[in-house]
Formats: structure tokens, sequence, C-alpha cells
């Protein structure tokens, strides 16, 4: 059986995962639902962002999709499973890339499930408050270039903190612990940001902060107040996911399981 495949069965077979992934899309359209029900602004000089409003219930999901991708790894050590998949297939690398490959393939479906979703009902909900094309507003369709990237962003977003969550698993093992530095990273770090008084520090934070520069691919109005482009912060994410990656891969292929 090839990694690929055997990461695949075990996926599909444990009731976890799967669940996990319902409720971030289920979570992912309600808060934006709920968010897109909240605005009342009604005339085309506020400021408001159609399409970040959609799709905020992507904070949240994050989360979710974070714990799925640790489980993966770190479950298997908390099991003992660890030591029979390594014995079937000793090229720990490709362990790590047939296991990072799944459940990002696993999480990229379901978050463009939950984008596609959180727009139509951002659509329907804004729209019929005023918050229209006809009021100057952005059109919340995937016809528009900043709409579309926006919601190909957060689905790229959400694919990006699987990669990451299962780097970090591969360098600490333990769920629990993996599961905390992951949510740090993603939610104390622009809280600790917060707290920095000098503007200057606070752009510099927020520029290389995983989960502060990765949601600028939401951003569709606005985009010259923000410290990095969108693709740019979406960068940044990918940065942290590839160095947790290889630094989990280096420290599976050197310590014994």
């Amino acid at each position: 059986m090839t990694p690929l495949r055997a990461e695949w069965t075990k996926l599909r077979t444990v009731r976890g995962p799967g669940w996990l992934l319902l409720a971030s899309i289920v979570l992912t359209v309600a808060v934006g639902a709920i968010a897109a029900h909240a605005v009342t602004c009604q005339r085309g000089g506020c400021q408001v962002d159609p399409a970040k409003v959609s799709l905020s219930g992507v904070y949240l999901s994050q989360a979710i999709v974070a714990i799925v991708a640790v489980n993966v790894v770190s479950g298997e050590y908390s099991t003992g499973m660890i030591r029979l998949t390594l014995t079937a297939m000793p090229r720990r690398w490709q362990v790590l890339a047939a296991k990072a490959t799944v459940v990002s393939g696993a999480t990229l479906a379901a978050a463009a499930i939950a984008v596609l979703a959180s727009l139509f009902a951002g659509r329907l909900l804004m729209y019929g408050q005023g918050i229209s094309p006809v009021r100057g507003y952005e059109a919340l369709t995937l016809g528009t270039g900043p709409v579309l990237r926006a919601a190909a962003g957060s689905v790229l977003y959400l694919t990006l903190i699987t990669l990451l969550g299962v780097g970090v698993a591969a360098m600490v093992r333990d769920s629990a612990v993996s599961i905390g530095l992951v949510l740090g990273l993603l939610y104390l770090f622009p809280l600790v940001t917060s707290f920095i008084s000098d503007p200057a520090w606070q752009r510099h934070l927020s520029q290389i902060s995983p989960m502060t520069a990765g949601l600028y691919i939401q951003a569709t109005t606005n985009l010259r107040s923000l410290p990095l482009t969108p693709w740019q912060g979406l960068g940044v994410l990918a940065a942290w996911a590839a160095g947790a990656l290889v630094a989990g891969g280096v420290l599976l292929a050197v310590r014994d399981a």
C-alpha cells in the first residue's frame, strides 16, 4: 500500500476528522451569516468590505482545521501506531508528505464548500439590507477579481493552516502542546501586537503574524492601508507552514519513533 493510500484510508475510516471538517464548514457559514446580518450600514459611504464580512467565519474555523491536522500526526504518537506506520514505510519524509497531502486535500475541499456557501449567504443577507453594488459597495460575486481572490485565498489560507498544524505536530508530537502552539501563533500573536504602542513595531509584527498577514487575502477594499499586499500576506503564512513542515520532517527523520 502506498503512503498516500494508507493515509487516506486512515483519514476516512476514523470518524473524528470528517465530523470536525463538517463542523468547520457549518461554523464558517454560520459566523459569516451572523456577521453579514449584523451589518446595518445603508449608505455607500460606510466602510464595509462585503467579502471580508461574509468570510469572517474563517477566523474561528481555522482552529478546527488546525486541530484536525495536529491529530492526524500526533494521534498516532499517542496510540503508539506511529511505530507500525514507520515500520511499514521506513522513508519517513514520505510518511509526513502523505499525511500533509491527504489532510490538506480534505481541508481544501471542505474550505471550498464553506467559502462558496459563506459568500452566497453574505450576498443574500447584505444585498437585502442595501449593501449592494447599487449603493456603491463591492459586488459579492466571483466574477469580480477582488472577490475571487478573497474566496480562493481563504481556501488556500485554511489549507496552509492545515500544513502548519502538520508541521508543528511532527516537531512536538504531543497533541495538546501542538494545538496550543498553533493556536497561540494564530490568536496570541495579534493580541501581543495590540499591546505594543509604537505604530512602527505594530506594523512589523502584523507583517510577520501568520494569521494577521494571512487574512489580508480577504480584503477587497482599502488595500493601500494594509502593511502588505493580500498575496504577500498569504505568502507570510505559507513561509510559516513551509518552515514548520521542513523542521518537522527533519526531526521526524533523526529522532526515534
